[in-house]
């Protein structure tokens, strides 16, 4: 007999859940934590690329100077502040780190290759100025490298009136060293720079202020300035002259040694006092009013235009402009006028000691012009020194605390100091 099975009863099955949907964000409702991450590395990231291109830019046009506007800045910023650029460099290496971490691999990685590049390369400059300064002889402050970055607030000790021309009073302001009572001191005569026609003897503050408290006496003048219809090229040299003269006068009074004061400037200042000392001892210059002006003991050029027609020739950083506000004219109009105030026209044996000082970057008083200039004066058996400041352009000594500038002053002060 046969049995009859039933069928099994049909275990219960459980349906898999729908995968649930993924809310959508009501309009209005704040971004999800992914999204302000995603947000901020690409934000890092474009900061980054900012620090990298200032940085790397300014290191290109600091190392080639022939490369167009990165050229003009590079050995502004790079020369004059190579510390400060690194340390913004490295910035960038720290944010190419974050956004790299953050997922951007590749963009990290090319972020921290150039500013890692550009931090070692602003290092180089830093170091090869430093060694520059200490084979100066200079006592070099990084304080005052990294945070004296304009002229400081220094103050003349005194400032007297030395000539009134054109119904104006001239002007210069005293820095006397504080040394013992009795002792004459070497002093410079300064005319600041300013392409002949701006800028004041306040500019100087720094420089004489400096000097003063290293045992020199400096006296920083103005002088008539020219403006448009207005040349002062047969002006400004004359002014030089009364100062010096007004200098040699009260020397006894102000603790100066007169068989010691030299004549000197920056820039434009640089080319009147050179042209000024060496028409004076060449007789070529006297002074308006009758008086006898010495010739200076020594002159001082801090990148100076050595030739006023090449001035007008180059045509750099508005060169071109400043020599016929000066001059009145083009050279073709006036070259007797450009010649005569040109310190070139002047070389011959028998002139002044002489220090010229300029930057290896400079566009403006181009070094080898300057190398060339003092060559000339050595062949005529002049005592000519030249010193070329590395990775240093135009008016390096604007940024006071630089090493360049701190070179340079240390460079002036042996040479104003040195016995002939």
């Amino acid at each position: 007999m046969s049995v009859r099975r039933s069928p099994a009863p049909a275990l219960p099955t459980t349906a898999a859940p729908a995968p649930a949907a993924e809310p959508v964000p009501a309009t209005g409702s704040a971004p999800t934590p992914g999204r302000i991450w995603r947000t901020v590395r690409v934000l890092v990231a474009l900061l980054a690329s900012v620090v990298a291109f200032l940085s790397a830019v300014i290191m290109l046009g600091a190392y080639v100077p022939a490369i167009p506007k990165a050229g003009v800045i590079g050995p502004v910023l790079g020369g004059q502040y190579p510390f400060h650029v690194a340390f913004l460099a490295l910035i960038g290496v720290a944010l190419g780190v974050l956004a790299r971490r953050g997922g951007l691999v590749r963009w990290g990685r090319t972020l921290i290759g150039v500013t890692s590049l550009a931090a070692v390369a602003a290092l180089v400059i830093g170091g090869v100025q430093f060694v520059a300064a200490r084979d100066a002889g200079a006592e070099v402050s990084f304080g005052q490298v990294l945070g004296q970055l304009a002229y400081p607030d220094s103050k003349p000790d005194s400032t007297h009136t030395y000539a009134v021309r054109d119904g104006r009073a001239l002007d210069a302001d005293l820095y006397l060293p504080k040394g013992a009572q009795g002792s004459k001191a070497p002093a410079i005569v300064l005319a600041h720079a300013g392409g002949f026609h701006t800028f004041d003897k306040r500019d100087l503050r720094g420089t004489g202020r400096w000097l003063a408290d290293h045992g020199v006496a400096v006296v920083a003048v103005d002088y008539r300035l020219a403006a448009p219809g207005r040349p002062t090229w047969d002006k400004a040299p004359q002014d030089l002259v009364s100062a010096l003269g007004w200098v040699q006068d009260h020397a006894d009074r102000y603790g100066i040694d007169a068989s010691r004061i030299s004549l000197g400037g920056m820039s434009a200042g640089g080319t009147l006092a050179m042209n000024t000392a060496y028409r004076l001892r060449n007789g070529a210059i006297k002074a308006t009013d009758g008086t006898t002006v010495r010739p200076p003991s020594s002159v001082v050029g801090f990148y100076p235009a050595t030739d006023v027609t090449r001035m007008w020739n180059d045509d750099v950083a508005g060169t071109r402009e400043a020599a016929e506000m000066f001059t009145g004219g083009t050279p073709r109009q006036y070259p007797e006028r450009y010649r005569e105030v040109s310190p070139t026209t002047d070389v011959r044996a028998g002139l002044q000691r002489t220090l010229l000082v300029v930057g290896d970057r400079d566009r403006s008083a181009r070094p080898g012009t300057v190398r060339d200039f003092g060559a000339a004066l050595r062949a005529e058996g002049v005592d000519a020194t030249v010193e070329e400041l590395p990775f240093a352009e135009h008016a390096f000594d604007d940024a006071y605390g630089s090493l360049t500038s701190q070179t340079s002053r240390q460079i002036l002060l042996d040479f104003l100091t040195k016995r002939s």
